[in-house]
């Protein structure tokens, strides 16, 4: 069987690395908002509790469609008088940065849930070792509490991965050319919806393929040194 694109083979390829892009970006604005907001939900600060709980909570209320839309268009009259102030009155955001802030905004709030779980699964007893040890509450952190916290937590944020990869096709409403959008360009051109549709749902579970490979990876490296201390 021939499967016959009509020439939009390379359009599509590139329409997955900008997915892939996309997707890596707002992977790693997301584990920092998400690794901020949990400390904020854990901290002994009420204030910060708040802080924390606000943005898990509205962020995780509203569909991520409308962050994609919110950003891309509540940010025009902002890019532009900040334009004006330093002399590019032609100053917008670019629809790759949009999608990229929103989903790693809608993403650091789910992996502020699973971050905090993970902290919370982490015996008291390990940070009063580090206490006893007479190391500094940064060093307890980064010596003690995150390599336990990213082994407990990744799973969760692998899932969230997978997710984060098909929620790139939400790009696709404010023009980013990622694989959906090349698809649908292919489709109009072509007339024919269930070939590309049907290409591009098999992109999409190789990219998940692939990120379960990975996933699998990092799980087997986290874990070495627990796997050891168990056996």
């Amino acid at each position: 069987m021939n499967l016959d694109l009509h020439g939009f083979g390379p359009a599509l390829a590139a329409g997955t690395l900008m997915t892939i892009k996309l997707a890596l970006c707002a992977l790693s604005l997301g584990l920092l908002l998400g690794l901020l907001g949990a400390l904020a939900k854990t901290s002994p600060y009420k204030p910060l509790q708040w802080l924390g709980g606000t943005y898990s909570t509205i962020v995780r209320g509203v569909p991520e469609l409308l962050w994609v839309l919110l950003i891309y268009f509540g940010t025009v009259n902002l890019m532009r008088d900040i334009g004006e102030a330093i002399g590019h009155p032609g100053l917008e955001l670019s629809a790759f940065a949009a999608g990229a802030i929103a989903l790693g905004i809608c993403f650091g709030a789910y992996a502020t849930e699973v971050f905090r779980g993970a902290i919370l699964a982490i015996p008291k007893g390990h940070r009063e070792a580090g206490q006893a040890l007479g190391l500094s509450t940064p060093r307890i952190f980064w010596r003690l509490i995150l390599p336990q916290m990213w082994r407990i937590a990744l799973p969760g944020l692998g899932n969230l991965f997978m997710i984060l990869m098909k929620d790139t096709a939400l790009v696709s409403v404010i023009g980013l050319e990622e694989i959906m959008r090349r698809s649908q360009i292919a489709v109009t051109s072509s007339k024919e919806p269930f070939i590309f549709f049907m290409v591009a749902a098999f992109i999409y579970l190789g990219l998940t393929i692939l990120a379960m490979i990975g996933l699998h990876f990092l799980e087997k490296r986290a874990g070495r040194g627990f796997i050891r201390s168990a056996a």
